[in-house]
């Protein structure tokens, strides 16, 4: 398929971040074929992948690579090359928008020390085409990438989003996708709602939505669910998980200083709630008890649990 003839406006030196399509060939723009076939220099994160790209549309040029391998060793060279040659410079990555997932930003910093324009040419990115069909939120969202391949920092990371009230974007690998979905509904509860796409734009695009405990299920018993590239998508926080989050925040302020029937009441005043509500929140047993206080106790027992002045720690 050949590049539509007419020619683009190029800036030199100058920078340009192009993207490339995330599955299927023909999601590409007439700018970015252009640019890619008339600039002076073209850096992949992948030349193979590239080359196919190039192919597909009859751009004979070759690609240098710039991945996250030599990027940090490359990107002062590179962008000194730019700048004293006067080149306009094509950055791609293996698909989608460079730099969200992808290698690129030390050549970005390099650039911007080099005194080098930079220029987007937009086109697909996973992350936005997944938002658009999840069902979820879509008005704020917030894009976390890849989580970190080791277990305890990827539940690490998870908790501080707990209470995050936009819709949280994450890509994931075929092989962690489960991990990460059972992680999710441990940290987040198993009812949030949720989409995971995979295989965007390709023939075997699947979007799996609903609580996050049926997606993980479907996600499983799909003979191609553990192949494929995907986006997992979490609906915000409900306003339950910001009011128990909140009433956290304040007990743990207040643990050092007063009685847990104090910290309780003063709580319960501060936020506006009820003291039944604010004790249902996990207080603790003295010296580290490992008992958590359950909202059937009722209000009863709250007294009856905070009789001791004694040491005491916040949930």
């Amino acid at each position: 398929m050949p590049v539509p003839s007419a020619s683009v406006a190029i800036e030199r030196p100058c920078l340009y971040l192009v993207a490339t399509p995330i599955g299927n060939l023909a999601d590409i723009t007439v700018r970015a074929l252009q640019m890619i076939a008339q600039c002076d220099l073209l850096l992949a994160e992948d030349t193979r992948t590239t080359a196919r790209l190039l192919d597909h549309y009859g751009i004979a040029r070759t690609a240098q690579a710039l991945h996250e391998h030599n990027e940090r060793e490359q990107a002062p060279g590179l962008a000194q090359r730019i700048r004293t040659q006067n080149l306009a410079a094509v950055l791609v990555s293996d698909a989608g928008t460079p730099l969200l997932s992808d290698p690129g930003f030390p050549l970005i910093q390099a650039a911007l020390a080099a005194n080098i324009t930079l220029r987007p040419v937009p086109g697909a990115s996973a992350a936005l085409a997944a938002l658009s069909v999840a069902g979820l939120p879509s008005d704020r969202f917030c894009f976390e990438g890849f989580l970190p391949a080791r277990e305890a920092a990827a539940r690490t990371r998870l908790e501080r989003l707990v209470t995050e009230d936009r819709t949280l974007i994450f890509y994931e690998s075929p092989r962690r996708v489960g991990r990460t979905l059972a992680l999710l509904q441990a940290v987040f509860g198993a009812d949030r709602p949720a989409c995971v796409g995979r295989e965007l734009t390709k023939l075997h695009e699947t979007h799996y939505r609903g609580p996050l405990a049926e997606v993980a299920l479907r996600v499983a018993a799909d003979p191609y669910g553990a192949t494929g590239e995907f986006v997992v998508l979490v609906g915000p926080a409900p306003a339950s998980a910001l009011a128990v989050h909140e009433v956290r925040r304040v007990l743990q302020i207040l643990a050092p200083q007063v009685s847990r029937r104090t910290a309780i009441e003063l709580t319960a005043i501060i936020l506006g709630r009820s003291r039944n509500e604010v004790y249902a929140v996990a207080l603790r047993e003295p010296e580290g008890g490992s008992t958590e206080l359950s909202i059937a106790q009722g209000a009863g027992d709250t007294d009856a649990a905070s009789r001791s002045d004694g040491r005491w720690k916040a949930p």
